[in-house]
């Protein structure tokens, strides 16, 4: 499975380990960065990958950053992308059954890696549900899909 996976400088060395360890598990995985603990912007690296996964180039997408909510943020706003930050593996497996979600955001600063990896593996085995939640998705889409809604950002 190809998987695509990017952080900022706080998710860099989780996304290092959770590399590694997907590599060792026979996973392709394309790095979107960063590649060093020097500051950086979240969202450049949160985009990145979830244009790869709208893409068809990755199957799936894992992002960090501190809390793992603003990379799911920035994942968020490219169109097809359905990112959930994950907080336990119940819950990430969830999001995957009943959301069907493609990215998954990890807060570096909360987890250590076995339970990262743990929330990973849940991430990567879980299937789509379809059914009642392919309804509730194609919903999702729908919203996504509206015209004349653009998000405006006050810089002051």
């Amino acid at each position: 499975m190809k998987i695509a996976i990017g952080a900022d400088h706080a998710g860099f060395i989780m996304k290092e380990r959770l590399r590694r360890a997907l590599e060792s598990r026979g996973h392709e995985v394309d790095d979107w960065g960063t590649h060093s603990t020097e500051s950086c912007d979240y969202p450049d690296f949160g985009a990145a990958v979830a244009r790869e996964v709208a893409a068809g180039r990755a199957q799936f997408g894992v992002v960090l950053c501190g809390t793992g909510v603003g990379i799911s943020i920035a994942a968020n706003k490219v169109p097809g992308i359905r990112a959930a930050v994950g907080y336990s593996v119940e819950e990430v497996a969830l999001t995957r059954a009943h959301n069907d979600a493609n990215v998954l955001a990890i807060g570096a600063r909360f987890f250590d890696e076995a339970a990262a990896e743990a929330m990973l593996d849940a991430f990567l085995t879980t299937p789509f549900e379809g059914g009642r939640h392919g309804r509730r998705v194609a919903k999702i889409a729908a919203i996504e899909s509206e015209s004349g809604t653009k998000s405006e950002v006050n810089l002051k």
